[in-house]
């Protein structure tokens, strides 16, 4: 890409210095990025502003870990108690959390450390993304298309969102080594790329299972990559190493006492032999690697099939939902989770903006890999062109792939900023072309879409959802938790999605929180508000709770209402009496309502 409005001699050196020192230039804007974000959401970090329930539990397990707790039980002894509940993640993402808290608190104590430790740590993996991005695009755009990647992964929303201060959960993670599987799949030095890709894999896998689709898919992508070209036996054979090395090396190190059992949810006896096993074959496919493309199709399919095969037939219990749920948690609380949803089932002013990306991004690949059909990219484009569809169509199966799925579509829309580069560059009506720059990227960004949304008030939110989110946020704060404490340490009976925040923000104990392992108590929390007084009181008897905690208008008490009416807490919400709950006072202006259980 020429630009005729600088002098040669000026063009070649910022060409230069690009090129040469793209990997620190890359970290430096990440260091600026960094800077920015904890600056501009100071008053969130200053207030420990943990949004999701996954948020305020992984703080709990970092706590839980300085606090002495061993290293492979990973029970939350305050959710349920006495036994509290082991959750299906591992303490891999915890370190770096937990290593910010333990470097700062000798500076500002452990309350400030916490803080400064939730903001930042998430921007941690923000820099493997950017970098890793960076390389994809040097191999298949340009050797100076790195910068695209930064300002497209910065124009996304719901995945630069997993990237925020405070958003401490391992989704972060998970992305970036996303991005180095797609770096590692284009990368021509075939070793170092097998390497990347396994690696990567076996790290996310160890994180949680979130990304196992698409592990499987760049498995699947490096196998056919070798029955297309056999050169690619040193890739495949690296990334076999790896992978079966690295999940060993993650079930050793980081898999709790819990899930060394044969659960479905995690990495577990049940993956971490399947994945060892596939590693295994794989290895001894590059190594015997035919000549014949059709005898190598074969034996990939051979050795596919075995692995299914030893999946199905040692694990039968896991070919169905892997959180192995009962029908009734299912069909009443799995089933309604909103990001667990196909895409079109969401409103529309929710999911264009998630999509538009997604789209753009697979059309440039697509045009891309066209173009290189005759060029040593033509692998590079044809992996992303085959993820960025698989991404594209896992929206249709739940819209929590969206962030992979905008991830994902960046080197496609990268490529197509590339080719237009010379035309909105040229001197000639330079303003128009400014002009057309700055719209497109406002398209990609998904800006454009909002904007429309907003002016036409496409799918605008009633009165009363608004009423019910502004309540729902209201009752998360530490404004509004804080008082609680106030009253001795003790269970308090409240809605599962604020169990979390609770013993996060308090002393107190609570009963339930959004995880599937603790799905009896999840369904108590049902049972008692949907039932009848008599049973809420038994059911709250039963878990030693002596307080009972109430948000009105919160999203989940919503559900309550709407599906029990006439039920405990239809009739609470109403205004009504029972002669066991006595009403405890908290501050004035509280969202909240209180009653001691007798």
């Amino acid at each position: 890409m020429t630009n005729h409005l600088l002098p040669p001699a000026t063009q070649d050196r910022a060409a230069r210095t690009l090129d040469r020192h793209w990997l620190r230039l890359t970290l430096l804007a990440w260091a600026g990025i960094a800077i920015w974000y904890v600056w501009q959401r100071w008053a969130a970090i200053h207030w420990l502003s943990l949004g999701d329930t996954d948020d305020n539990m992984r703080l709990m397990q970092v706590r839980a870990l300085l606090d002495g707790q061993g290293w492979f039980d990973l029970r939350n002894y305050r959710l349920n108690p006495p036994g509290g509940f082991n959750i299906h993640w591992s303490r891999l993402v915890d370190l770096p959390i937990a290593g910010l808290i333990v470097l700062l608190r000798p500076f500002v104590g452990v309350a400030e450390a916490e803080r400064l430790a939730c903001g930042i740590a998430p921007l941690l993996p923000l820099a493997v993304v950017l970098v890793a991005l960076g390389a994809t695009l040097r191999r298949l755009v340009h050797p100076l298309a790195w910068p695209l990647g930064i300002a497209l992964f910065l124009a996304t929303n719901v995945a630069l969102g997993m990237f925020m201060p405070d958003r401490i959960d391992h989704h972060g993670w998970q992305l970036a080594m996303l991005a180095v599987t797609v770096a590692g799949l284009c990368d021509p030095r075939r070793g170092r790329g097998g390497a990347l890709v396994g690696t990567a894999t076996a790290i996310s896998l160890t994180i949680g299972l979130e990304m196992l689709p698409y592990a499987a898919m760049a498995g699947g992508i490096i196998a056919l990559a070798w029955v297309w070209e056999r050169a690619e036996r040193e890739r495949l054979a690296l990334y076999a190493l790896s992978l079966a090395g690295g999940v060993a090396a993650g079930f050793a190190a980081f898999t709790s006492y819990a899930n060394r059992v044969y659960r479905c949810d995690a990495l577990t006896p049940v993956y971490a032999s399947t994945v060892v096993l596939a590693g295994g074959l794989l290895l001894a496919l590059a190594v015997v690697s035919p000549r014949k493309p059709l005898i190598r199709l074969l034996l990939a399919v051979a050795a596919g099939a075995v692995v299914a095969a030893f999946f199905a037939l040692a694990f039968p219990q896991c070919l169905g939902r892997p959180e192995q749920v009962s029908n009734e948690l299912y069909t009443s609380w799995l089933s309604q989770v909103r990001e667990a949803k196909p895409i079109y089932r969401h409103p529309l002013r929710v999911a264009l903006p998630i999509v538009t990306l997604p789209l753009i991004g697979l059309f440039g690949a697509l045009f891309a890999t066209w173009r290189a059909r005759r060029q040593p990219t033509l692998r590079g484009w044809a992996c992303v062109a085959l993820f960025g569809a698989f991404a594209a169509l896992m929206l249709l199966w739940q819209a929590r792939a969206g962030p992979a799925a905008q991830l994902l579509a960046i080197p496609g829309a990268a490529a197509l900023a590339w080719m237009a580069g010379p035309w909105l560059i040229a001197p000639r009506y330079w303003w128009a072309k400014a002009a057309a720059a700055a719209a497109l990227f406002v398209i990609v960004s998904g800006s454009f879409t909002q904007i429309i949304i907003d002016r036409f008030k496409v799918d605008r939110p009633s009165a009363y959802v608004r009423r019910v989110n502004k309540a729902t946020g209201r009752c998360l704060t530490i404004p509004a938790m804080q008082p609680l404490d106030r009253y001795p340490a003790q269970t308090v009976f409240t809605f599962v999605d604020l169990g979390p925040r609770l013993i996060t923000l308090t002393h107190h104990d609570a009963i339930a929180g959004p995880y599937h392992r603790n799905g009896d108590a999840i369904l108590d929390v049902h049972h008692a508000f949907m039932g009848t007084p008599a049973a809420a009181r038994a059911i709250m008897k039963r878990h030693g709770a002596t307080m009972l905690l109430v948000c009105p208008d919160m999203a989940e008490s919503t559900n309550y209402r709407a599906k029990a009416r006439g039920g405990f807490y239809d009739r609470l919400a109403k205004g009504e009496h029972f002669d066991w709950l006595v009403p405890l006072p908290i501050r004035k202006g509280s969202p909240f309502r209180a009653f001691r259980v007798e």
